[in-house]
């Protein structure tokens, strides 16, 4: 039955454009003599080669001109819609009931014409058509969001506001090479002391030998550069003792030597002084010796 809906398409249609050839292409997958076809709309605009937003325009004038009808009770394969070429569909019926009429007798063609031709839709279900499921009710095919107690399941993270470190325990500081409450280093352990406190050790005594400056500076200058030392660092906040050895070498290795201030200044001067010193600690030497004596701000 397929080519005669298709034939009445050719012959009889009056649409135009791309709604004949939506109305073709569904008259060419027709079932039977009832005309009735199915298809979605990409499937409709891949066979026509015509956009999706086209084949829908289509459709809608074909229905205003009643030269097609969606059967919204039913549905196809792949829930695809289903439509009906009503126009084709009277014309087949018509043409059975001539040729009953001319095999049986005009009484029996009477009776066969009277009131309007059903749809048999035992007949449809071997093409996959069959009626529209429709729920009993929205909630039953509404699966909840949420659990029954309308809170979710995830557990919301807390959101930050303020101080970025606002999360740091009561109980100490967030950065472990900050010193704690206790006065202790919290990874070392090493108490904090004043400048006052802290004593010249014998590793230290060793790299004043080892670098020179015992030699450059004599007993009376290393002291005279310890006591300035301790004066100036005096205001400071306790710190561990290995941090106020390190002050105390770099201020050491800075300090002038009695009587010969710009000792380093001039080139080539003391080279065996220099030549125990690291080349930063020379450079820096050679740099500050061009300045006056220290005012305090060192450090």
């Amino acid at each position: 039955m397929t080519s005669e809906a298709r034939e009445w398409v050719w012959e009889h249609s009056s649409s135009r454009g791309a709604a004949r050839l939506v109305l073709l292409s569904l008259a060419d997958r027709a079932t039977d003599e009832q005309c009735i076809s199915y298809a979605s709309l990409s499937t409709l605009a891949k066979r026509t080669r015509a956009s999706v937003s086209t084949v829908r325009e289509a459709v809608e004038r074909l229905l205003l001109a009643g030269e097609l009808e969606q059967l919204d009770d039913l549905v196809g394969p792949q829930r695809c819609t289903v439509y009906r070429i009503p126009l084709a569909a009277e014309a087949l019926a018509q043409a059975q009931r001539e040729q009953q009429q001319e095999e049986d007798g005009e009484a029996m063609a009477a009776d066969a014409h009277d009131g309007p031709v059903k749809l048999r839709l035992s007949a449809l279900r071997r093409y996959g058509i069959r009626p529209r499921e429709v729920p009993k009710s929205q909630a039953d095919c509404r699966k909840p969001a949420v659990p029954e107690t309308g809170r979710s399941r995830r557990k919301p993270a807390q959101r930050r506001t303020g101080h970025r470190h606002s999360d740091v325990p009561a109980t100490g500081t967030q950065n472990r090479s900050e010193p704690d409450l206790n006065r202790k280093y919290s990874s070392s352990g090493a108490a904090v002391i004043s400048a006052a406190e802290w004593q010249v050790d014998p590793a230290t005594h060793t790299w004043t030998r080892q670098q020179g400056h015992l030699e450059r500076l004599g007993e009376e200058g290393l002291r005279a550069a310890d006591a300035k030392w301790r004066a100036h660092r005096a205001a400071l906040k306790p710190r561990p003792a290995e941090a106020w050895a390190v002050d105390w070498r770099s201020w050491v290795a800075r300090e002038h030597a009695p009587s010969r201030p710009n000792l380093y200044a001039v080139p080539g001067k003391n080279a065996a002084a220099s030549a125990g010193m690291t080349r930063t600690e020379a450079h820096t030497a050679a740099l500050l010796a061009a300045l006056d004596e220290p005012t305090g701000t060192e450090g």
